[in-house]
């Protein structure tokens, strides 16, 4: 999480972002470190998806425009024969080049991978930077740029385009390039959960027919084969209706066509699909039940070993082999996510707010702080009846406009919404800016003309009354709640959270971060 700023209401509308003076550190113009440099070689990792033919496009199409000599490369024992690529490199005119040794140029910079990696054959240069999304294995430098919690390398090179100004929308091959590269490295954007992703995921044009092209010819005879065998090796869990399949080495999308026909089995709930990895273990997730997220479950499963996420009903992650032998030894792979799988299902109660009869004993009153907090009405800035999505870094959020639901806005960003008449009872309206701590500034996006709007932008600045008490206390296990304003999405509180319940409405039942509960309640007696 970034430091404390003061958040602004200017929105810059071209780039869909807020920025404040003090907030243009040198990541928001990290493109512009390489003005001094004429020939600039981009270097894919070896056997480049295509995730890293996009992100090498992207920067290539950008430094040919601001009149450099670019080269876009790759190196290792193969060249690049999936018909996919292929036909991506031919279609979207992705210079890119198979190379031996390093072309003369005075920066290097990798792109979808880090330099000395396992995965990028190393080609000896005095200046080098590294634009990557996976996590971090090296000491960085100013010429480093990682950001390992997006979907893909293809969004870094999106956003890092759009703080320049460049205008990606007017170069159709290059939008449908970074396009197809999230789509590819999200697992058909299943494991998208980031809201940077799914931003740009809506917002770039795109060539859908030759999208479509794309999306139709990566699977080979072989890969079919592989896929029809894994559905024959699966261990199933009757009582929570869970499979664990296991897949010979294939690629990621093959683990994505097995899941999606899994699922689809009656007595199949929840299933996870898995094959080793260079480096590790790749999983696709798939859900069919609100009350198991894939996400969720994919982040539980890779917890301590890796990183997972994605959406509700399809998602991803990646176990490094070290972590694992590392926690579990030799023992078998499948065994083991089997037992993490179940282990999911006794870790978490589950509570329906609407019919719930919470048993209080053990809990303290609380009552709100006067910590500044954001409010919106979305009826002012979007007519009654329209549907909408509110994106946070949390997630999204799907309702309809009403002149009786308000958005709060809370210290870090989090949106929940709130009937006007418990705002009315519970805070009223102060001047000044609220101190928050936000990574990403939600956004609420009209599902019928897909306009969207910074939620900030229509932000109003209110305190706790003082008027309305709680009942909380820290959660000993985990909980997923099905708040009385939405039957269909659970929230998460993990040991340590608070679970609050409004002592006017016993159904009013919710979670709250331990931090940020730490920070806006206080015990009254």
């Amino acid at each position: 999480m970034k430091d404390d700023f003061r958040i602004v209401l200017e929105i810059d509308d071209k780039n869909n972002k807020d920025y404040d003076e003090e907030e243009l550190t040198d990541k928001n113009h990290f493109l512009c470190k390489f003005d001094k440099f004429h020939d600039i070689c981009i270097q894919c990792h070896d056997n480049p998806d295509a995730d890293a033919l996009a992100s090498g496009h992207g920067l290539y199409q950008y430094f040919l425009e601001k009149g450099k000599a670019p080269r876009l490369v790759y190196s290792g024992r193969n060249r690049i024969t999936k018909p996919n690529l292929l036909l991506m490199i031919k279609e979207l005119e992705i210079p890119v080049e198979y190379v031996e040794e390093l072309p003369p140029c005075d920066m290097l910079i990798t792109v979808d991978c880090q330099y000395g990696s396992g995965n990028v054959t190393m080609l000896e240069s005095d200046n080098v930077a590294v634009i990557d999304h996976h996590q971090c294995g090296m000491v960085q430098n100013e010429w480093h740029y990682i950001r390992s919690n997006l979907g893909s390398c293809a969004t870094i090179i999106w956003d890092l385009l759009n703080a320049e100004g460049y205008d990606i929308n007017g170069n159709l091959k290059l939008a449908t390039s970074l396009y197809y590269g999230l789509y590819s490295d999200t697992n058909q954007f299943g494991e998208m959960h980031h809201p940077l992703d799914k931003d740009m995921r809506d917002m770039l044009a795109k060539d859908d027919i030759l999208l479509f092209q794309l999306m139709n010819t990566n699977l080979s005879l072989q890969e079919m084969s592989i896929a029809s065998e894994a559905l024959t090796r699966q261990k199933y869990n009757q009582d929570f209706k869970f499979t664990v399949i296991a897949s010979d080495e294939c690629d990621p999308n093959i683990l994505g066509i097995i899941s999606d026909f899994a699922i689809q089995v009656q007595e199949i709930d929840t299933c996870v699909v898995f094959n080793p990895n260079p480096g590790g273990f790749k999983l696709s997730i798939r859900s069919c039940v609100k009350e198991t997220k894939s996400n969720d479950l994919a982040e539980y499963l890779c917890d301590g070993l890796g990183n997972g996420g994605g959406l509700p009903n399809k998602a991803g992650g990646f176990i490094a082999a070290n972590l694992y032998k590392d926690n579990y030894g030799d023992r078998d792979f499948a065994e083991v996510i089997y037992e993490r799988t179940l282990q999911y299902y006794h870790d978490y109660d589950i509570i329906y707010a609407q019919t719930h009869k919470l048993d209080i004993t053990g809990y303290k009153r609380y009552q709100k702080k006067n910590v500044m907090v954001g409010m919106a009405v979305a009826s002012e800035f979007i007519k009654v009846g329209t549907p909408i999505l509110v994106r946070t870094l949390e997630g999204d959020v799907n309702l309809i406009v009403d002149e009786d639901i308000y958005l709060m806005i809370g210290i870090e960003g989090e949106v929940y919404p709130i009937k006007k008449e418990k705002f009315n009872k519970s805070y009223k309206l102060v001047e000044g800016v609220p101190n928050m701590k936000i990574e990403y500034a939600p956004t609420v996006r009209d599902n019928i003309f897909g306009d969207v709007y910074q939620l900030m932008k229509y932000m109003k600045t209110c305190i706790a009354t003082g008027d309305t008490k709680v009942m909380a206390k820290p959660l000993e296990k985990n909980v997923k709640v099905f708040t009385a304003w939405d039957e269909n999405k659970y929230y998460l509180g993990k040991v340590g959270d608070y679970l609050a319940v409004r002592e006017d409405d016993f159904h009013d039942i919710y979670v709250v971060k331990r931090e940020i509960f730490l920070e806006t309640y206080e015990e009254i007696g």
